[in-house]
């Protein structure tokens, strides 16, 4: 935390440039020590859910809301080659019946970004490394009300990118996410129609897949997505009871994302909407976000030639 507060007291006191801000999934480069900080605010609710292939209302819950603040850094270490860092604060709650919502911050994640092909003609395919650690003690089985499950996970991402000199895009990338078992405040859970006497909980692996398709040109993006985010294995949610980190939730959504960014300072929004799923809410997510860029040496900064 000491370095996170550190960068933004230096960003705050640089000399603004003209750079832009790049995501995990994407094709958009920081140039060499180049930094950029945001900001983002994020809103997702529900009122019905998945109870294994059942949609279903909880009268008890009403609507459940998710609300997150995310701070992330993103440095270029070389033109091709960036890291990406992003800590969450997050808090729940829902409009009727007497769960206790949940607040803090939640994990820690580290991504490393390489653009490891890139043709004249637009295409590029790029490597994306990251992983993601709990940085507080929160509660990871009290689920809807968690605010995580509390797992360490590995990724490792691959991204395939054309990008037309008119400015029109498609994007397409496949995600393998390892996660680690968690302990549970408990000794003994139910899970497979079993149960287990122990408090050390098996957390499902999980994938994740996206295509995009938008426009990027002088610091104006547009873009239309499909995502899927599937875990591998796991169980489902008994009948008239709550979820739990085991279950094997599913979920596919379509949405829009919007950057405007002619220099160093920029907004962004996206909207998403859950339109299938297992053993979660049918969610409905906005966010708005703050961009700020510096360069150190240099005076312009530059994407990768995607």
């Amino acid at each position: 935390m000491k370095l996170l507060y550190k960068l933004i007291l230096v960003l705050v006191g640089g000399v603004c440039m003209n750079t832009y801000a790049q995501m995990p999934h994407d094709a958009i480069y920081m140039n060499k020590n180049s930094i950029c900080i945001a900001a983002t605010y994020a809103n997702s609710q529900w009122s019905e859910y998945w109870e294994n292939n059942l949609k279903r209302e909880n009268f008890n819950i009403g609507t459940h809301t998710t609300q997150s603040v995310m701070p992330m850094i993103a440095y270029g270490i070389t033109k091709k080659l960036n890291v990406l860092a992003g800590l969450p604060y997050v808090s729940t709650k829902t409009s009727a019946g007497n769960l206790m919502g949940q607040k803090g911050l939640q994990d820690l994640s580290v991504w490393v970004k390489y653009n490891m092909v890139q043709t004249d003609n637009g295409l590029s395919l790029h490597g994306v490394l990251g992983g993601s650690v709990p940085v507080s003690n929160y509660v990871k089985d009290f689920l809807p009300m968690s605010i995580g499950i509390g797992a360490k996970t590995a990724t490792a991402r691959l991204v395939a990118h054309y990008k037309h000199k008119s400015g029109f895009y498609i994007t397409a990338h496949g995600s393998y996410i390892f996660r680690s078992n968690i302990t549970v405040d408990r000794d003994a859970y139910q899970a497979d129609d079993r149960v287990y006497n122990t408090n050390e909980v098996r957390i499902p692996n999980a994938t994740d897949v996206a295509a995009r398709a938008g426009y990027y040109k002088k610091g104006i993006q547009a873009e239309l997505f499909i995502d899927k985010n599937t875990c591998v294995g796991g169980d489902y949610i008994r009948r008239n009871d709550m979820p739990f980190p085991t279950n094997n939730m599913k979920a596919t959504g379509v949405g829009f994302y919007g950057k405007f960014q002619p220099k160093n300072i920029g907004f962004n929004v996206m909207a998403r909407k859950v339109i299938d799923g297992q053993n979660m809410g049918q969610s409905t997510t906005f966010s708005v976000g703050f961009l700020y860029q510096i360069n150190f040496k240099t005076k312009s900064a530059v994407t990768s030639k995607n």
